[in-house]
């Protein structure tokens, strides 16, 4: 099957790294192409083998670009298309109509309680995406929980289809090594309590409230995995607590990494290509993983952190809410207060001063076991139901939602 992914950008973000793994899992003849910011997601998936294009695209009202993007879609003899983000969904639909190309799939990734995709959930917003989505043939939610919520927005129940995001859940299991190379090249003492968060610096995320909390820890230290418009003001915020010492920065992690890991030497653990550590010894480097964004899509960061054996203290986190709490036992919902939030890892932080006297090679005895909610979200059960939807595209509608249970 020949299909076509079209996305709005492909720096490193949540939605983007989410297809290029997927590509990595489905065995279809893909190509992408991405209307703007051809950035290091773009780079990665090119290294995959899978071609990407830009179609360097002005601006949200660069109409020309509609036509441009409907020549490419029927040169390139697709079976399907599949959209990924607000504006490419709204673009790709249309262009593929134009290009006579009929089973056409959009994910939602990003459709929050409040904001879709950063933008206010606005009548116009809903209108647009209505009127875009008429023109698809199936409708992907990445939760059941989003899946509520577009059919509450008006897109018939029918044509929505929970194919939840993915991770491959090997890749993130704890090991000391990489836990030790990680915190010394981030420099990190071995015996510091250091608390984790990932994802976008953005202000809808709150990692501000994470920044405050650790600040009234004066032994605790805070690793924040992420890039984003949010970043300076963070680092400020930090050194106006007097916390700038112990708050590191890290930036964004391309994940999974570009090629596989040189093999280290001896005493070492493997690093990515450009000599950083990657996410899963970075979650390794971590002792407890915060989540404070009060309005997900899914959460995927948190599930990537509970299959490294982290506990987790989380706002929301559809994909944990969307099973029963037995799946996820390590993870912990929390009111997201500053005040509240420094009470929460205070236990954490006394439990990590308690084993200072251990030795590096034993922290491994500490990492909670990898729990059902992470082997549910394994990126190969995503794939093979996104090919039930593709199959089903192409044949024609399918019935019903489907369900989401945890094994």
């Amino acid at each position: 099957m020949r299909v076509l992914h079209i996305i709005t950008g492909l720096g490193i973000g949540g939605a983007e790294q989410q297809l290029r793994l997927l590509l990595r899992h489905l065995p279809t003849d893909s190509d992408v192409i991405t209307l703007t910011n051809p950035g290091a997601v773009a780079e990665g998936i090119t290294a995959d083998g899978v071609r990407v294009r830009d179609l360097a695209m002005a601006g949200n009202r660069d109409l020309g670009a509609l036509p441009r993007l409907a020549r490419l879609v029927r040169q390139g003899r697709y079976d399907l298309v599949h959209t990924h983000l607000y504006r490419a969904c709204l673009y790709g639909r249309f262009a593929a109509r134009l290009a006579g190309v009929r089973p056409i799939v959009a994910t939602e990734h990003s459709l929050g309680a409040r904001q879709i995709e950063g933008r206010p959930l606005s009548a116009g917003a809903r209108a647009l995406y209505l009127a875009g989505e008429r023109l698809g043939t199936a409708t992907v939610a990445v939760s059941d929980t989003v899946a509520r919520r577009l059919e509450r927005w008006g897109v018939p129940r029918e044509r929505i289809h929970v194919v939840p995001n993915g991770i491959e859940v090997g890749r993130f299991a704890f090991d000391a090594v990489a836990r030790r190379a990680a915190r010394d090249r981030l420099g990190l003492p071995l015996d510091a309590f250091v608390v984790g968060g990932v994802g976008r610096l953005t202000r809808g995320k709150r990692f501000d409230t994470l920044v405050r909390a650790v600040a009234q820890l004066p032994s605790a230290r805070l690793l924040l995995v992420g890039d984003g418009p949010e970043r300076a003001g963070l680092g400020r915020l930090a050194d106006e607590r007097g916390a700038a010492g112990r708050i590191l920065l890290h930036g964004a992690c391309e994940d999974p990494p570009r090629v596989p890991p040189p093999v280290p030497p001896a005493g070492g653990a493997p690093c990515p290509a450009g000599g950083g550590p990657d996410l899963p010894s970075l979650l390794a480097a971590m002792d407890v993983f915060v989540s404070t964004s009060p309005d997900e899509s899914f959460g995927l960061a948190v599930v990537e952190a509970l299959a490294a054996g982290l506990p987790v203290l989380h706002v929301t986190c559809p994909a944990l809410h969307d099973l029963p709490p037995e799946a996820a036992p390590g993870a912990r919902r929390i009111s997201g207060s500053v005040a509240g939030l420094a009470a929460d890892l205070r236990p954490f932080q006394d439990a990590c001063h308690a084993r200072a006297h251990e030795s590096w090679q034993e922290a491994g005895r500490h990492r909670l076991p990898v729990p059902p909610a992470a082997l549910h979200y394994d990126i190969s059960h995503s794939a093979e139901q996104l090919m039930t939807v593709y199959e089903n595209a192409v044949r024609g509608p399918v019935a019903a939602i489907r369900e989401v249970s945890c094994p």
